[in-house]
């Protein structure tokens, strides 16, 4: 096997973000197969950045093991299973420090589904877009409750300090989307009432 080309410390490999993440599950000191980061990602990561498909989790394991910041090796599950298991290495670990400490920060990217539909409420009739906010406002009131199992969940594990910290953010944020979708729903109130009727 032909091993990747080496970098010194002052040059890390161009990698998007999500394979950032990815090596991010890697750091936490134990060997996770893909299926173990998924479920990882999905009960912390979706909170704050993505939820990522099986696909795209391999796609960046095998990005980050061609880099020389992963390796992997099989193993056998407690069940008898075949499976693959992943490791951060050494250079992953200083590219990946390097990264979180110097990467350029950009804005975080809002698409905002239900903001979009109440942007285009000429086209659609009150009740709909009361549906359309409620729906939101149930949506980010359940993610609220979901982040907080998450963030009781990191409370108990060991090193999960600054994962908690995150959680706790996202239990914040999915409450304060509750309390916008409530002042949505008044502010459509207050404008269907100044509406002249027919």
């Amino acid at each position: 096997m032909v091993s990747p080309p080496s970098r010194s410390r002052a040059e890390p490999a161009t990698l998007p973000a999500t394979a950032w993440a990815v090596l991010g599950m890697l750091s936490f000191e134990v060997e996770p197969t893909g299926y173990e980061i998924r479920k990882w990602s999905e009960h912390i990561l979706r909170f704050f950045y993505w939820s990522p498909a099986m696909s795209q989790i391999y796609a960046e394991l095998k990005r980050l093991e061609k880099a020389g910041y992963a390796t992997s090796r099989p193993d056998v599950a407690a069940d008898g299973r075949p499976r693959r298991v992943y490791a951060i290495t050494s250079e992953g670990r200083e590219a990946l420090a390097a990264w979180a400490s110097g990467a350029p920060v950009g804005p975080p990217v809002l698409k905002h589904g239900p903001a979009l539909r109440v942007w285009l409420g000429h086209l659609a009739g009150p009740e709909t877009l009361r549906r359309v906010v409620t729906e939101q406002r149930e949506r980010a009131e359940r993610l609220a409750e979901e982040a907080e199992r998450s963030r009781r969940d990191a409370v108990a594990g060991t090193g999960w300090a600054h994962a908690e910290l995150v959680a706790r953010w996202a239990v914040r944020y999915h409450r304060a989307e509750r309390d916008l979708a409530d002042r949505m729903l008044a502010d459509l109130d207050e404008l269907a009432a100044r509406r002249p009727p027919g």
